[in-house]
């Protein structure tokens, strides 16, 4: 006799959104951080957020434990860590300041961060894995948090730091909406061999991260940004050139 179907179970996967929760309370944190004015902690809790938020996708794949549920509680909390918290952060650091000039940037930065998720979520299925359509919101969100570690670590303050994060929370929000394209570096196998002179970029990466975290970390993910760009550019010229290859033939 054929058993009958069993309902579906409404248990949820510990392990990954462990990570999820972890990395949301991370992003809280910051907020809160920057509340009290401990905004060196903030940014390093929206830090810590990046690295957590690499890690439950990676124990989910690894541990068969991926979930439709998993996937949008883990966009919701990249939303609080990586739109929300860096927006409080940079408002509360100096763009409030600015009065309304700074409240309308910290507010795009965040809505560009919401409108990046649900493109990512809608287009997820049918992507190019091999790119992001826009800047990641942790790479936008290490980029305004590095400015404000940097300038903290410095003790750089004044109306000229203050512009410059309004300049960097404002292009940072619209690289995640554009449609310019960047290396999702998916398409790499942590676990095979690599060249010996990998292991030692590596090594030299970490060392100069040692000794000046804040300054190599924003440089690290500036550079990011900028490759972005020449990679589009790249991209744009080649189709072009496959245009005039095809008419002429």
């Amino acid at each position: 006799m054929k058993e009958p179907n069993k309902p579906p179970s409404k248990g949820l996967y510990l392990l990954p959104n462990l990570f999820t929760t972890s990395a949301l309370f991370a992003g809280f944190y910051a907020i809160t951080g920057a509340v009290n004015g401990h905004f060196e902690v903030a940014v390093m809790a929206i830090f810590i957020a990046m690295v957590l938020d690499g890690l439950d996708g990676r124990v989910a794949r690894m541990t068969n434990t991926q979930s439709e549920f998993g996937a949008q509680y883990d966009s919701l909390a990249d939303l609080v860590s990586f739109g929300i918290a860096p927006a409080a952060v940079a408002y509360a650091w100096g763009l409030s300041s600015l009065g309304k000039l700074g409240w309308m940037a910290a507010f795009v930065y965040a809505t560009c961060g919401a409108l990046r998720l649900a493109r990512f979520n809608v287009q997820h299925n049918t992507a190019d894995k091999r790119y992001f359509q826009g800047l990641a919101s942790p790479a936008a969100a290490a980029l305004v948090a590095g400015y404000i570690w940097v300038m903290e670590d410095y003790q750089i303050s004044g109306m000229a730091a203050v512009y410059g994060l309004l300049v960097v929370t404002t292009l940072t929000g619209l690289l995640m909406v554009s449609n310019i394209r960047y290396h999702s570096f998916k398409e790499l196998n942590f676990t095979g061999k690599v060249p010996f002179v990998v292991s030692v970029i590596v090594m030299l990466v970490l060392a100069l991260v040692y000794v000046a975290p804040p300054l190599v970390l924003f440089v690290v993910f500036l550079l990011y940004a900028g490759s972005g760009i020449a990679l589009t550019i790249s991209l744009l010229r080649r189709r072009k050139r496959d245009k005039k290859v095809d008419s002429s033939e």
